[in-house]
């Protein structure tokens, strides 16, 4: 288990974030760069290593279309693209992510594979996915949850960063440390939720 947010970590929390959000237990930074506010919420880039490990428990695939909600610089979708050959579709809510997006795409010569979209995560079709990647708030991932199951077909992989899908249970968890957590939070722990679509009983 992830240990409980010392009071210099809630004091940092409460500093970042007198907004509508709350910060994550685990919140990332990369490298250096600051936490910057978008929205009245936090746009925190996924570390590389941990963008690695969550396709690699998703066990991303050529055939695969890798969905990530809340895509940000579309790093997860990229990679997806550029180590797997996989299709990928990003949705984020903010415009200037998604041009950046969309640049990173066209550097890493994955264009024609990967998309994004500006807009809500809760209104983007999830139908066709076979792998969604989340690093999302907690009271976000309770919202989503009906989407998820009712969108996403048996055999689809789910995989959540830092935050399970509760009260759906894990079929496996990964928890390490990534030291871009240190700087900010004090704390490098990480965990990385996987979950498999099954048919509905």
């Amino acid at each position: 288990m992830i240990p409980p947010r010392s009071p210099s970590r809630r004091r940092l929390a409460a500093a970042l974030l007198a907004a509508p959000f709350a910060l994550p237990r685990t919140m990332l930074g990369q490298g250096a760069k600051p936490v910057e506010l978008i929205d009245g919420g936090p746009y925190v880039p996924t570390p590389d290593a941990v963008v690695d490990r969550m396709l690699e428990l998703a066990s991303v695939r050529r055939d695969d279309l890798v969905v990530d909600l809340g895509s940000g610089d579309g790093r997860m979708v990229i990679e997806a693209a550029r180590r797997y050959g996989a299709r990928g579709r990003g949705v984020e809510r903010d415009a200037r992510l998604v041009e950046l997006a969309r640049t990173a795409a066209e550097k890493a010569k994955v264009a024609d594979r990967v998309s994004f979209t500006q807009g809500d995560i809760f209104e983007f079709d999830l139908r066709g996915a076979t792998v969604v990647t989340l690093y999302l708030l907690p009271r976000l991932l309770v919202q989503l949850l009906p989407k998820l199951r009712a969108e996403l077909a048996p055999g689809a992989r789910i995989v959540s960063h830092d935050y399970p899908l509760e009260p759906w249970p894990a079929d496996r968890t990964l928890e390490f440390d990534v030291p871009e957590k240190e700087a900010l939070l004090m704390n490098a722990r990480t965990q990385v939720f996987l979950y498999l679509v099954r048919p509905a009983s």
